[in-house]
């Protein structure tokens, strides 16, 4: 991954430069931040740029939008927050395209940002139209693109791809560099031995990461609802637990590849069942431990002697790459084996990734996501990297 330039490998003093940034952040009901991690993820990059008399044109998505009327999803007070936390004013442009741009971009002076509106109001945006994607370009005045949107990288947009064919220079910013060292060279060239868990529901989702994973760990650890067709797949009884039957003979195939390989594969040997689950109310009836899972029953989460097993291989490992929860973490009463194994994590010397998704909601909810070595802020992007795909955000930036 070191071949793609960054911004430390370009001039970029007295440019005007057009920067994609994630700004996905989520709103609580009264209409603030409550989580702000995207936002501190992005200020070493525009930080750089201010130091080095750059001039930073942001832009970014919100949730999504139906049309332009759909205030809720604008970046206004994304524009207040990242003032705060720069401590320097941030012109906020209510438009991506058109007049209003054109105005505050020619007025920027060198250490300037201006923060454009939510680029998902214009549908051309999610098409990678490329008329649209050239009007980012000129209306801004913008001499090179910088991508830091790790998180929608694996998607080709107008502000994620598109407009990059309209600037002469394009390269990553440090997030994504980062990024792409931690998914990338860590687990290409990991030091020995290399620990996979695998968490989340189904193994439709990550069969091809773990398939991709096989060639390089020595174990991998599995957790969550795809133990249970994994389980299923060895010929155990998994009661009323959410599987995939139809999805077997991936799982048979990914035992025989492990075996092949020689990869120490580890499934839960013990498991806490309940006889009832309430998603919406956020509540299951009975808890047990149970290794084979009587009819009526559903998993909910690893067992204690499952928490040690993986444990113990997370103790010897020198690298741990873990993505996706071994339970439903959201309900209190089945969130213990998910926060074992990320104490277990941080507790342990090794180069810990936590990568995306709900792994990283799992990890701050646990309150050890300080003592992980790199948590990555893109969850579809992180999976489709580890499986091997090109990112389209990746893709378009210029070579060393």
């Amino acid at each position: 991954m070191s071949q793609i330039k960054t911004i430390k490998d370009v001039n970029l003093k007295g440019k005007k430069v057009f920067v994609r940034v994630d700004f996905n952040v989520p709103f609580d009901n009264k209409g603030e931040i409550s989580d702000d991690t995207r936002i501190v993820a992005a200020l070493p990059t525009i930080k750089y740029l201010i130091d080095e008399g750059a001039m930073a044109v942001l832009t970014s998505h919100l949730g999504r939008p139906k049309s332009k009327a759909d205030t809720q999803f604008s970046l206004a007070p994304v524009a207040k927050a990242l003032s705060e936390k720069l401590g320097k004013p941030v012109a906020f442009v209510d438009d991506c395209i058109g007049p209003k741009v054109k105005e505050a971009c020619a007025a920027m002076k060198p250490g300037d940002v201006v923060l454009l509106e939510n680029s998902r109001f214009y549908p051309e945006e999610k098409k990678n139209d490329p008329e649209f994607a050239k009007k980012l370009a000129e209306d801004t005045g913008a001499e090179a693109y910088v991508n830091d949107a790790f998180g929608t990288a694996h998607r080709a947009h107008a502000t994620t791809a598109g407009v990059a064919a309209y600037l002469p220079v394009k390269v990553a910013g440090l997030l994504i560099e980062k990024e792409l060292e931690f998914l990338g060279s860590k687990t290409e060239n990991p030091d020995r031995p290399f620990t996979v868990i695998l968490g989340g529901a189904k193994v439709s989702d990550k069969i091809t990461v773990i398939d991709s994973l096989l060639d390089k760990c020595d174990s991998m650890l599995i957790g969550g609802a795809m133990a249970y067709t994994f389980a299923l797949a060895k010929g155990k009884k998994v009661g009323s637990s959410l599987v995939e039957a139809d999805k077997v003979d991936l799982a048979k195939a990914a035992l025989e590849k492990a075996k092949a390989k020689g990869v120490n594969f580890l499934l839960p040997v013990d498991n806490v069942v309940s006889n009832s689950i309430d998603f919406a109310g956020g509540t299951v009836g009975e808890l047990k431990v149970m290794e084979d899972i009587e009819d009526g029953w559903s998993g909910v989460d690893i067992g204690p002697k499952t928490v040690e097993l993986y444990k113990g291989e997370i103790s010897k490992s020198k690298t741990i790459l873990w993505n996706g929860p071994m339970g439903i973490f959201e309900i209190k009463a089945c969130a213990a084996g998910t926060f074992a194994i990320a104490e277990a994590v941080a507790k342990s010397d090794a180069v810990s990734i936590v990568g995306g998704g709900d792994s990283v909601k799992a990890v701050k909810k646990s309150g050890y996501a300080k003592d992980v070595t790199f948590i990555s802020t893109g969850g579809g992007a992180s999976l489709e990297f580890l499986e091997g795909k090109e990112l389209p955000g990746v893709a378009v930036l210029d070579r060393k």
